[in-house]
């Protein structure tokens, strides 16, 4: 006789809630970090604003690739298992980045930090999937995603903070052991894994899932909406700092941090959003989340720091309501192999991520701001074009 799923209102249901808002957080916290600190990375290893954004676009480029090979692997593993080793991992390759000095050796342990990083987010969606039960579900979700959102504020304002203190080096060691804070939590609130069935490592059978996967119609949609959006949120994020650190604003890097705290507006929407999904349905939800990024796009176009800020604070939370949206709908739309569904999902989410979050560094430098804004306007009106299909 199977356990029953997690269902709200119990005390199991808190702890793996909890245990999954701390993954949420490490995870983000860790890679979103370099973020605020690009224009001190650029200036201390004198490297041009695109080539500094490598630093978090080959974080989570890794991530992407990897997160199919350890989405499969964790099919035959389980979950929980496989979700401390990548965290671990992640946190020491964040000491490690802290304490090198040369630009390269950083892209390096950067590169396996989303490569350790891999085996946690698609993994926490996989096992939301499959210990909720299905009325819990759309609000679990809504809590890791919140949990990711509180981790990208908090790694990115105390990055900031830390770096004003001692230096980059002293953020991203700050941020690592804040990341082992939330290991030791995670170990010791996460349920095990009730309702994983292990499946026998298969060549054949793993790219049978992903094939199964990418012939659905409703699931390549939501997999082009995790590319386009998250592309364009990262790009922004990327570039606002540069230019509200050069005249006429001049912000400092604590200013500059302080600036995320726009995030707290994504915890607070991702799980607003899952539940509105119940009574409006997820397409209406998806589709209002791109329309209010779209508002705060254009705020930031205008010249006042205060418009700026506003329109951030909207951009969060349109983006964190749609993603929230996405995520839940991946679970339920996949048929089997759940976490190689996530897999993909988070793969092109992170490789939207890396392309475009890098190459909006190249319109930035040679066009300047409104024409980065333009490109955004542009893949936010084709994501909302597209989610009328859900």
């Amino acid at each position: 006789m199977p356990s029953v799923h997690l269902t709200r209102g119990t005390s199991a249901y808190r702890r793996a809630t909890l245990a999954l808002f701390c993954a949420g957080f490490a995870t983000f916290a860790l890679l979103y970090c370099v973020q605020p600190l690009l224009p001190l990375l650029a200036a201390h290893f004198a490297v041009s604003a695109a080539s500094s954004s490598l630093a978090l676009s080959l974080t989570t480029l890794s991530l992407a690739l990897c997160l199919l090979v350890s989405g499969a692997l964790a099919e035959s593993w389980g979950r929980k298992p496989v979700m401390l080793a990548a965290l671990g991992l992640a946190c020491v390759f964040g000491v490690g980045s802290a304490l090198v000095a040369s630009w390269h050796w950083l892209l390096v342990l950067r590169a396996l930090l989303g490569l350790a990083l891999s085996g946690l987010p698609a993994l926490a969606m996989a096992y939301v999937g499959e210990e909720f039960a299905p009325e819990s579900l759309p609000a679990a979700m809504g809590l890791y995603i919140g949990g990711t959102a509180l981790g990208g504020l908090l790694g990115r304002l105390l990055a900031g903070l830390l770096s004003d203190l001692g230096g980059w080096p002293l953020a991203l060691g700050g941020i690592a052991g804040l990341g082992f804070i939330a290991l030791g939590l995670f170990i010791w609130l996460l349920p095990a894994s009730r309702h994983f069935k292990a499946q026998p490592l298969s060549l054949v059978g793993l790219l049978g899932n992903f094939a199964e996967h990418l012939r659905n119609r409703e699931l390549r949609g939501l997999f082009l909406q995790a590319f386009l959006l998250m592309g364009g949120f990262v790009a922004l994020f990327n570039y606002v700092g540069f230019r509200l650190a050069a005249p006429p604003f001049s912000l400092s890097s604590t200013a500059i941090g302080l600036l995320f705290s726009v995030y707290l507006v994504g915890i607070f929407s991702a799980g607003w959003a899952g539940r509105l999904v119940l009574r409006l349905g997820a397409r209406r939800v998806m589709q209002g989340g791109i329309g209010i990024m779209l508002f705060g796009v254009a705020l930031c176009a205008m010249p006042w720091l205060s418009a700026a800020v506003l329109g951030l604070a909207f951009f969060t939370l349109g983006f964190f309501a749609a993603h929230a949206v996405a995520s839940g709908q991946v679970g339920q739309r996949a048929k089997g192999a759940k976490a190689q569904a996530s897999a993909l999902y988070l793969g092109a989410y992170y490789l939207g991520s890396s392309v475009v979050g890098y190459g909006a560094g190249y319109v930035w430098e040679h066009a300047g701001w409104l024409p980065l804004l333009a490109v955004l306007v542009a893949l936010f009106l084709f994501a909302g074009w597209r989610a009328r299909t859900l």
